[in-house]
C-alpha cells in the first residue's frame, strides 16, 4: 500500500470521510486513491478558498472534521482567508497540503515555498510527513489535533514521494477519551465567582459564544439569565447559532463599536460562556479598542478548551435555577412585502418563506442587516456567521453545510462584493446538486467600506477614492454568471418578484440564485 492510500484509509476509518479539494501534480497519488477508497466523498472546488470555506461549513454543521487537499504553498495561500475564518470558528479541519518530493526540494523549482510558515498563521498543528511508514500515525495526530478541544485547523504537509512510496499502512488512532473531547470540566472557583456576580443585584450580562450557542447550553443560559435578571447576549459573529420559533432569543453584540458600548453601558459584571471579552473590530482615532466598561468586572467561566455545556449546567445548579423558565421565541411569520425592493423587503420575504430546519450562511453584510430580526420568529433554523471577518466565506460555507446536511435546505445570504471572492462555489453547488438558495444582495458597491471610510477619520473622499468602492462600472450581471456555472437564476427589482422567485427557489430541489437589486443603505 502506498502512502496516499494509507492516508485516505486512515481518514475514513476515523470519520473524516469528506474531502474538499483543488489538487495539483504533487497530489495525484491521493486523487488516484479515490477509486480504491470509495467511502471518501470527494468534492471538487475550482478555487482553494472554496475548498477551505466548505470544510469550515461542513465542520460547523457535522460537528466533525472534513479534509481539504491543496496544491503546495500557493494553493494553501489561495485558501488562507477561509482557513482564518475556520480558525476563528474553532472548526475542526484536516488540511492536507501537497509538497514537492523530498529529493526535489533542493532544486528550488518554480513552486517551491515555505509551506510550514504559511500554515502556522492559521493552524493549531503543523507537521510535514517524513516517512511513508509513519504517515498513518501522522494522520492520526492531525485528526486528533483538529478535534481538540478547542477545534482547529490541523495542517499535514504531504511530500509527493511519501505519498507514492510503498510500505504504508493505515493509522490506528487511539480512541479519544469522551470526557476529554468535550473539554475541561467546570472550574469550581470560576463558577462560584460568576454565581456571586449573578446574585449581586448589580447590572449583569451573560455573553454566550462558541459551543454554548446550541442545544442545552443555550437553553440553560437563557434560563440562567431569566432567573437572575441578567441580559443575555451573543457574540457578534457566532460560528453557529440555533434560533427561531421555540428557541431562546439572543441579542447579538453589534458590529459597530459605538453600538456595542451602548449595549454594555452600565453593566457591572460580564459573565463569559465560551465567548471572548468584546473588543472593537478595528482601531479608530480617539476611540477605545476594549469595549467593556471600565468599572465592569469580567468573569471568564467557560473558555475554548472547556466543556461549555457542563459549565453552564454547573452554574445553573449552583444558582438553583429552574430549567425551562427562560424566554422562548414565539412563532411569527412576517407578511410578504409589496412595492419597492430594498434590504428590509428582502428580510421580510425571507422571514415569511424560510423553510423549517434551514441553515443560513450569512454574508449579507450591510444589506443583510435586517435579516436576523426579520427571521427571528421563523421556524427553527441555524445561522452561520462570518467568524473571522475575511470576506468570501458565505458561498463556500453554504457548500459545506449542504454536504453535511443533505436533508436540510441551505440559504446563502450573500452580498455582491463578497460573493466575487469565491463565486466559483456556484459551480460546485451545481456539480454536487446541492440544495442551496443564494440570495444575492446587489447594491452595486462595497457599502461597508464606504461606511468605514467615514468612520476612520480619513480625508473626505474625492472621485478617485469613491471609485475604489463602487462596483457599478461596468455593472455585474449575476444572473448570467450563475447560469454560466449551471445554476438557475433570476433577477428581482420589486418586492413581489423577489418573493415569487424566492418561493420558487425554496420549492425546487437543487441550487438557485435570486438576485435582489437593492439600493445602498449607506
Amino acid at each position: 500500500m502506498n502512502g496516499a492510500n494509507a492516508l485516505m484509509r486512515t481518514l475514513v476509518d476515523h470519520r473524516v470521510d469528506v474531502c474538499f479539494m483543488n489538487p495539483g501534480t504533487s497530489e495525484m497519488h491521493f486523487v488516484a486513491a479515490l477509486d480504491q477508497v470509495q467511502s471518501m466523498h470527494s468534492v471538487l472546488a475550482l478555487f482553494e478558498g472554496v475548498a477551505t470555506g466548505a470544510a469550515d461549513g461542513y465542520a460547523r454543521m457535522a460537528g466533525r472534521p472534513a479534509a481539504t487537499l491543496l496544491h503546495l504553498g500557493p494553493g494553501l495561500g489561495n485558501g488562507l482567508a477561509n482557513l482564518h475564518n475556520a480558525r476563528r470558528a474553532r472548526s475542526p479541519v484536516v488540511n492536507i497540503v501537497g509538497d514537492h518530493a523530498t529529493g526535489h526540494r533542493r532544486y528550488d523549482a518554480q513552486l517551491q515555498s515555505d509551506i510550514e510558515t504559511v500554515a502556522r498563521n492559521v493552524s493549531s498543528f503543523v507537521r510535514s510527513a517524513s516517512s511513508t511508514v509513519d504517515l498513518g500515525g501522522d494522520a492520526c495526530a492531525a485528526i486528533s489535533a483538529s478535534v481538540g478541544p478547542p477545534g482547529g485547523v490541523a495542517t499535514l504537509i504531504l511530500p509527493a514521494d511519501i505519498s507514492w512510496s510503498e510500505g504504508a499502512s493505515p493509522g490506528r488512532c487511539s480512541q479519544p477519551d469522551q470526557r476529554a473531547t468535550r473539554g475541561a470540566p467546570p472550574d469550581p472557583e470560576r463558577v462560584l465567582a460568576a454565581a456571586r456576580a449573578l446574585r449581586s443585584g448589580e447590572p449583569t450580562a451573560v455573553l454566550v459564544g462558541g459551543r454554548a450557542l446550541v442545544g442545552t447550553a443555550l437553553e440553560q443560559a437563557s434560563d440562567l439569565a431569566a432567573a437572575t435578571g441578567a441580559r443575555l447576549l451573543a457574540e457578534t459573529f457566532p460560528a453557529r447559532l440555533e434560533r427561531g420559533a421555540g428557541r431562546p432569543p439572543v441579542e447579538r453584540l453589534a458590529y459597530l463599536a459605538e453600538f456595542t458600548a451602548m449595549q454594555l453601558e452600565g453593566v457591572r459584571h460580564l459573565v463569559l460562556l465560551d465567548a471572548r471579552s468584546p473588543v472593537s473590530f478595528f482601531a479608530y482615532p480617539g476611540k477605545p479598542s476594549d469595549l467593556v466598561p471600565s468599572d465592569c468586572e469580567v468573569h471568564q467561566v467557560a473558555g475554548p478548551s472547556d466543556d461549555a455545556e457542563e459549565v453552564v449546567a454547573a452554574l445553573v445548579a449552583e444558582l438553583g435555577v429552574a430549567v425551562g423558565k427562560g424566554s422562548r421565541q414565539q412563532a411569527i411569520r412576517t407578511d410578504l412585502p409589496t412595492g419597492v425592493l430594498d434590504a428590509q423587503a428582502v428580510s421580510q420575504a425571507l422571514g415569511a418563506l424560510l423553510p423549517e430546519g434551514a441553515v443560513v450562511s450569512d454574508e449579507g453584510n450591510t444589506s443583510g442587516l435586517f435579516a436576523p430580526s426579520g427571521t427571528a420568529g421563523s421556524p427553527p433554523h441555524d445561522w452561520l456567521c462570518l467568524t473571522g471577518g475575511a470576506i468570501g466565506q458565505g458561498l463556500p460555507v453554504a457548500v459545506g453545510a449542504a454536504v453535511a446536511c443533505p436533508d436540510r435546505p441551505v440559504v446563502a445570504l450573500e452580498s455582491d462584493g463578497s460573493s466575487l471572492y469565491t463565486l466559483q462555489a456556484w459551480w460546485t453547488m451545481a456539480r454536487e446538486e446541492l440544495d442551496v438558495t443564494t440570495i444575492l444582495l446587489n447594491n452595486g458597491s462595497y457599502a461597508v467600506l464606504k461606511m468605514e471610510l467615514d468612520r476612520v477619520g480619513a480625508d473626505p473622499p474625492g472621485p478617485r477614492a469613491k471609485a475604489m468602492l463602487d462596483l457599478g462600472g461596468p455593472p455585474l450581471d449575476f444572473v448570467q454568471l450563475a447560469r454560466g456555472m449551471g445554476i438557475h437564476a433570476a433577477r428581482a427589482d420589486s418586492a413581489e418578484t423577489f418573493s415569487r422567485e424566492l418561493a420558487r427557489a425554496f420549492a425546487t430541489p437543487g441550487p438557485s440564485v435570486v438576485e435582489a437589486i437593492v439600493p445602498p443603505l449607506l
